[in-house]
């Protein structure tokens, strides 16, 4: 006898869309799931990785118990035996006294979380190293970085107003495979169908002719690398032209569009042509259409900041769109008011500290440090160079560096020497599986879901809150707990440490920020009042309730009115809607939310306007025969959605694309295999010949090479691919951020 079947509502958890989905179940086994009709953001849409939610559920590689590595295998072991043996390898590191000597690596899994974005902030303090390297080092840091010099912060990213624009341009982005980055839109294929219904143009400029530019309107192959010289040029047209428009005192500080004419002038159309492979005319046509459409937003992605020139050409992005009058404005690009977590609605507006780059930076090569993060590029090195802060001990959260970082080999040979590896994870990957001791997190249907991180760069403000379809695993501990734990452990209450008297700590501490911020219904109350008034829950949930309660649409607390104008959020009010709740389309928030020192927009930073001289450097520079780029795919998610059956199947889609006079002059034939090689690494890869790639050009995708021993990934390895992240130069960083190059990287190719 089959038990009945039930329904659940929750949104995806698997990339940034932020999907509602409808899932079927019959006891603990997922039957179904569909897209939610009812969902007030998705409205049904859904994509194949949402599909295969029921298949990660049961995912027999999952892990269900910690693992201990013992005479060199990987062991199961009960959560004590786990911490214990944390604390006894780490124990002589810490007593050392140089608490850089541990390390954290954050994988971006971290951020579809609230386990991750809540909890990981007190773990991290504990430790209290410098030594902190995430994904973003390998993915957004330069758009950031920009945006907080320009806004103040970190997520002050200005968003397209895709659903009212009348003129997009896109760069280095594929949000057809995506489901849209840095810009949280579900249905994108179906947003740029209504712009082009509605008689607006889509442009899309990229090496490859993906599957965004087959449904724009033009697409212009540029050279790998060089978006900001496209981008100057089209800032040097608007102002050359009288093509400038800018309204408000909040626009700019100092007089910045003198300032910008001096500082683009070596950038005409014709000079950057050259460099960026599209023509004078062209750049001028494309500059003057922004201008004149009546609504346009210009919007770049991973190509543009995993390059050597990733912060300039983020930062140009926002200054065209400024300087054309569609900064903060309805059809342009507009900042997001998020119920919960969002720094630049919250204290006095309009004026901050503004952001300081480099507070210090890494031991070795003085990479510059970022929003308490060095670049991953570094990581390597740290754990190789004798020395004091050298890295003895790494923490990976979420994240599988030696897949998904540069100079993949190097590194490997760097975790060699480590002494202790620990990882907080799902399964036993090419990073997992080479650690001390492993400790498994719990399935995304055991665990409540609110997106705090995607709601501040979403298309709409709306805000859902799914609680777990699920009780969770008894044999594991749920993820924030787990956190706090190693939070005790590190700060030296030991393996055994009171995990609810952490929890209440960190809940105190984030009703203290309350009760000190200007404006929050807590302003003036005591911690302990604030925490008393939330109730019974516990965790993630109780300090989201507090978020929500005290955001920019919050119910308040112990009875103080909160800022909801009539929509008074709560978690209980979250509950009582499965589908979410609408909070309206994008509003001008101009200059309130502004985080700078000046509460103006800083329309020229000084280190962008310093980087312009090595960008125009790079006009002249010989080009190399050959560079690589990455891809991404519908039925990808970086390293970690190769596992599951209904993502896998099909064609084998980690190949080399050529263009076909590049096979042809090289000898490579469809099917065949290509040695590639660069200053890091080499690898030999399938070949698919295809005129959607530009001549010199080559792509092979990120996350894959699940060929590595130890790993128990059943689906991906029998489908393994190449890690192109060994041809990637841990050197090869852009000089601003220290972000990784991952686009336009040299390289030889040869058939194998």
């Amino acid at each position: 006898m089959t038990e009945e079947s039930v329904t659940r509502y929750t949104t995806c958890p698997l990339c940034e869309a932020t999907c509602g989905l409808q899932v079927e179940l019959e006891g603990t086994e997922v039957v179904k799931v569909r897209g939610d009709a009812d969902d007030v953001f998705s409205r049904g849409f859904i994509c194949p990785k949402g599909a295969s939610l029921g298949e990660l559920h049961s995912d027999p590689d999952r892990l269900e118990t910690p693992m201990i590595r013992r005479d060199g295998e990987l062991v199961p072991a009960s959560w004590d035996e786990a911490f214990a043996e944390i604390d006894r390898r780490l124990a002589p590191i810490r007593e050392s006294g140089d608490r850089n000597a541990t390390a954290v690596y954050l994988g971006n899994p971290n951020a579809h979380t609230l386990d991750g974005t809540i909890y990981l902030r007190a773990m991290i303090k504990a430790i209290g190293t410098r030594n902190i390297f995430s994904a973003t080092s390998v993915d957004q840091l330069p758009k950031q970085i920009s945006c907080a010099l320009m806004f103040g912060s970190g997520l002050s990213l200005p968003i397209p107003d895709i659903d009212r624009t009348d003129y997009m341009l896109i760069l280095g982005a594929n949000p057809l495979a995506s489901n849209g980055s840095l810009m949280t839109a579900p249905d994108f294929r179906g947003r740029l169908k209504a712009i082009r219904d509605r008689g607006g143009r889509v442009v899309v400029i990229d090496p490859r002719r993906t599957r965004t530019a087959e449904v724009a309107d033009e697409h212009h192959p540029i050279r790998p690398g060089r978006d900001a010289h496209f981008l100057a040029g089209v800032v040097h047209t608007l102002v050359d032209e009288g093509l400038v428009d800018l309204d408000g005192d909040w626009t700019a500080n100092v007089a910045s569009a003198e300032h910008l004419g001096e500082a683009v002038a070596p950038f005409a159309p014709e000079a950057v042509a050259a460099a960026c492979g599209i023509p004078a005319e062209e750049v001028r046509r494309i500059a003057r259409e922004i201008a004149a459409a009546p609504t346009a937003a210009v919007y770049a992605r991973i190509g543009t900041t995993t390059q050597e020139f990733g912060t300039l050409a983020s930062w140009l992005v926002d200054v065209i769109n400024a300087i054309t009058g569609n900064l903060d404005s309805p059809g342009g690009v507009m900042f997001p008011l998020a119920a919960a977590g969002q720094t630049n609605s919250t204290g006095g507006p309009g004026r901050g500290r503004g952001f300081e780059l480099g507070r210090w930076g890494s031991r070795v090569r003085e990479l510059p440090e970022a929003f308490g993060e060095l670049p991953v590029s570094c990581l390597a090195e740290e754990i190789t160079t004798p020395g004091e802060g050298q890295i003895r001990a790494l923490v990976t959260v979420a994240g599988n560096p030696l897949l998904s970082t540069p100079n993949s080999g190097q590194l490997r040979e760097a975790f060699d020497s480590l002494d202790l590896l620990v990882s907080i994870d799902c399964y036993l990957n090419e990073t997992t599986s080479r650690a001390d001791v492993v400790l498994p997190v719990l399935s995304p249907l055991e665990r409540s879901h609110y997106d705090l991180a995607f709601y501040q760069l979403s298309v709409r403000n709306i805000a859902n809150f799914s609680p777990a379809m699920l009780p969770p695993n008894p044999e594991i501990e749920p993820e924030w707990r787990t956190m706090l734990r190693m939070t005790g452990l590190v700060a030296g209450a030991g393996p055994d440490a009171d995990i609810d008297v952490l929890d209440d700590m960190v809940a105190l501490e984030m009703a203290r920020r309350e009760t000190v911020t200007e404006g929050s219904p807590a302003n003036g109350m005591e911690p302990e009042e604030v925490v008393s008034a939330l109730g019974e829950r516990r965790g993630p949930d109780r300090i989201l309730d507090l978020m929500l309660r005290c955001g920019a649409y919050g119910a308040g607390i112990a009875g103080r009115p909160g800022r909801g104008n009539g929509t008074q959020l709560s978690l209980d009010v979250l509950e009582r809607n499965p589908h979410g709740i609408d909070l309206g389309p994008l509003q001008p928030r101009l200059p309130e939310m502004l985080r700078t020192a000046s509460g103006k927009v800083e329309l020229c930073p000084p280190a962008l306007l310093a980087d312009l001289d090595r960008l125009a450097e790079a006009m002249t520079a010989d080009r190399d025969d050959f560079v690589l780029i990455g891809r991404r795919d519908l039925r990808s998610n970086n390293s970690w959605m190769h596992n599951l059956p209904h993502l896998a199947r099909g064609k084998t889609r980690c190949t080399m694309h050529v263009n076909p006079r590049d096979a042809e002059r090289l000898g490579l034939t469809e099917g065949g295999d290509a040695a590639v090689s660069s200053r890091a690494g080499a690898l030999v890869v399938p070949v698919e010949v295809t005129d959607s790639i530009m001549e010199g050009v080559v792509s092979i995708p990120h996350g894959w090479g699940h060929d590595v021993e130890g790993t128990k990934l059943g689906v991906a390895g029998r489908q393994p691919g190449v890690n192109s992240n060994i041809l990637a130069d841990d050197q090869l960083v852009d000089a601003l951020s220290g972000n990784a190059v991952l686009n336009g990287i040299p390289v030889e190719v040869t058939p194998a």
